[in-house]
This record gives C-alpha cells, structure tokens and sequence, in this order.
C-alpha cells in the first residue's frame, strides 16, 4: 500500500528556517505526517484517525504546530507536536461540513484560529487564547 499516496489534499507549514512539514491523508483516511529538515526527509509516519476532510496545519511557535481536520463524527479534531511528540487526538466539537477543508493560522505564540464550514452553511470560528479553546462563534 502507498502511503504517500493522497485521498483529499495536502497541507504544509513551516516552523523555522530550513523546515517544513507535510500532511495527506492515505487511501484509508488516516493522517500521514512528513518532515524536511537540514536538507533531508524523514521517513512518513502515520498519526492516525479517520479523516472525513483534508487537513489543515498552522505552526505558532519553533517546533510547535498544531493539524486540524473534520473526522467521521462531523466534529473538528486536532494534534498537536510539542517540539517533543505528537499530542493524541483531541475534539473541539463543532457540527461540520466534512466537504470543506477547516482554515487555520496562528498570529503570534500561543495563539492559534481554526475557522471550519458548519452543517447549517455558515462558518464558524474558535481560537486558542493562549490557556483555553474558545468556544465556537459564527463568523
């Protein structure tokens, strides 16, 4: 089976000079995650889930990024690296369009938005204030 291969898109993000980090989800909708760094790639690992959209990824700090995608359940979910590992998935909720790939972007550290298409055609917002997801608002 080729895990590089892409079902629904692809995200990319950078978090310091000389590195980017890619997602795709495979052929069975689980999120892959691959690294350029000082010129090499590593190798593809998985980090699981069920996607039912294309992911989105922002990056708010050096080594520090966070991935979003809509799963099976129609809510938004989320991991996060720490510079250290993967954090587990985790749900921020949300009645979701799986159709439209969430929007993310980060404007200074421990700051993160995620903007995702709801079910009832409107988009809906929640952000990271630095200690606490904020609850979801219309937009």
């Amino acid at each position: 089976m080729n895990r590089q291969s892409t079902r629904d898109g692809l995200a990319a993000v950078s978090w310091g000079p000389g590195r980017i980090d890619l997602f795709w989800v495979d052929e069975v909708r689980a999120l892959w995650h691959l690294a350029f760094d000082s010129g090499e790639w590593s190798e593809p690992e998985s980090l699981g889930g069920v996607l039912a959209s294309a992911p989105a990824v922002t990056a708010w700090a050096p080594g520090e990024m966070e991935v979003f995608a809509v799963l099976e359940d129609g809510a938004l979910w989320n991991r996060y690296w720490d510079h250290t590992y993967w954090h587990p998935w985790e749900s921020l909720g949300g009645e979701l369009d799986s159709s439209v790939t969430p929007s993310a972007s980060s404007w200074g550290p421990e700051r993160l938005d995620v903007f995702a298409n709801g079910r009832d055609g409107r988009v809906w917002h929640r952000w990271w204030d630095g200690s606490r997801w904020v609850d979801w608002e219309p937009r």
